[in-house]
């Protein structure tokens, strides 16, 4: 098998180390790649080589940047196949899902084209005589990125287009669980144009080595997915070399349907929000709260929905259901829902295991003494709640220290609008799932859930500074004489 070496300066870098880590699929567990097991100094040379090309390359001309972005998405639409193929084998995507992913790239390449263009300052009015006043936005150098094995094609374009397309130079440290992901985006972008040096990886522990990255002093700008206690770790590293960050983080998202909802819309969304690649996101619907009057006819409804969501076959394009991405992350599903079971929750559908993949599970009766209530499971694991009144599904839907995504199905408008200005969330869909995403949009979250926006927009914040300019003129003083 072929060993997974670093990318750096458009060369392949053997790790310094000279150790390499399996890469596993995980349907079987199987060895999916070998891979260079960094060290702190694979970083610093990713970094400063980074560095180095960024202070080449900072004043190529924004059509130049356009360029790169336009034929990154023609490579990205050529290579679907071979991306979702990725996908599929290396961290247990269905094909549906996959397919999405490589969709979702392949349209923030194309928005991200129109960004090297936007990257604009203004004029100013100044209160001195014959002063010319303008502000400029610049590159912050080079940017760090680090992403998840759930999205790792989005995450990874996402944060790697908008660094380049800015003008940075990007140094990525992906999930160990979806290297070749990452493999695949190096390919992509020096076909693309991308001269040496601004596109680099590094592969490796995150727990071992992301200290030495976010740290590192010649990296200005952090963007970060993952969970919310390594992203708190991260802000901290970041506040005290006052570093830009963003932090797309952890959640506990709300589902909110209403006595009036179109109860066959409502069960179809709740299945998408919670069970799409097997609940391995971070949008994920895991509390599902049902008006009472037809909290018995949805929890049927759901139920019956769930119990009818197929796993197997992953490149079958029915599948929804795949295998969760660890040994580690299958131990947390399984407590979760044995804890609900002990402590007398009741099971509507799923808490059944084939190999590596857990059946849609659907609980009722959960109480905040169990840890499915409180904490993120990252499986294919939901809870029933009922409520009484609007005003008590806000506040149950606020009762959590996360604020990702929230949804509400309801006819009422006002009703819908209400829970849109109150829900504690940095994102709210009305009569749609909690799972949804754009490129020009700001994606991101409140509290426990994140740190700033993401999208084409709002990533000029952390991928560029602000620089104010002026200009005496000679004029100054003649009082326009």
């Amino acid at each position: 098998m072929k060993n997974l070496d670093h990318w750096i300066g458009g060369l392949a870098v053997a790790p310094g180390s000279g150790t390499y880590f399996d890469d596993l699929n995980p349907v079987d567990d199987s060895v999916y790649a070998r891979v260079a097991a960094g060290t702190a100094a694979d970083v610093d040379h990713a970094v400063e080589t980074a560095d180095k090309a960024f202070r080449q390359h900072r004043d190529l001309p924004a059509a130049v940047r356009e360029g790169w972005m336009v034929k990154a998405a023609e490579i990205m639409e050529r290579d679907a196949a071979l991306f979702s193929e990725v996908l599929i084998d290396e961290i247990g995507s269905p094909a549906a899902k996959a397919g999405f992913e490589t969709r979702f790239a392949l349209s923030f390449l194309r928005a991200a084209a129109g960004v090297p263009r936007r990257v604009r300052g203004e004029t100013i009015p100044s209160d001195t005589p014959g002063r010319f006043s303008m502000s400029l936005r610049q590159p912050v150098g080079v940017v760090a990125g680090i992403t998840p094995f759930n999205v790792p094609l989005i995450k990874g374009i996402k944060q790697s287009a908008m660094a380049l397309a800015t003008g940075n130079a990007f140094v990525l440290l992906p999930s160990e669980a979806a290297p070749k992901v990452a493999d695949l985006l190096a390919a992509l972008w020096r076909e693309a144009g991308v001269p040496d040096g601004l596109f680099n990886i590094v592969y490796g522990n995150g727990a071992e080595i992301g200290d030495a990255l976010t740290g590192h002093p010649k990296v200005a700008s952090i963007t970060f997915t993952g969970s919310s206690r390594v992203g708190k770790h991260i802000a901290g590293i970041a506040a005290r070399n006052l570093k830009k960050y963003t932090l797309e983080l952890g959640g506990k998202s709300p589902l909110i349907v209403c006595a009036d909802a179109d109860l066959e819309k409502a069960v179809g969304a709740a299945l998408f929000s919670i069970f799409m690649y097997q609940g391995q996101v971070c949008m994920g619907a895991s509390r599902i709260y049902v008006e009472r009057p037809i909290f018995d006819a949805f929890a049927k409804a759901f139920a019956a929905a769930t119990a009818k969501a197929k796993g197997g076959d992953l490149r079958e394009p029915t599948t929804m259901l795949g295998p969760i991405i660890s040994e580690r992350q299958r131990d947390r599903v399984r407590r979760h829902i044995d804890d609900a079971r002990t402590k007398g929750a009741a099971v509507l559908a799923g808490a059944e295991w084939n190999g590596n993949s857990c059946s849609a599970t659907v609980l009722s009766g959960v109480t905040p003494e169990m840890t499915v209530f409180a904490e993120e499971t990252f499986g294919p694991v939901t809870s029933l709640y009922p409520f009484d009144s609007l005003d008590e599904a806000i506040d149950l839907a606020n009762d959590t220290e996360y604020g990702l995504s929230a949804s509400i199905f309801t006819r009422d408008i006002d009703k819908a609008l209400r829970f849109a200005q109150q829900a504690e969330a940095g994102m709210v869909h009305i009569n749609a799932p909690t799972l949804h995403d754009e490129p020009h949009v700001p994606f991101g979250g409140t509290k426990a859930s994140g740190f700033g926006r993401e999208g084409t927009e709002a990533d000029l914040e952390i991928m560029t500074e602000w620089k104010w300019v002026t200009v005496q003129t000679a004029t100054a003083g003649h009082g326009g004489h």
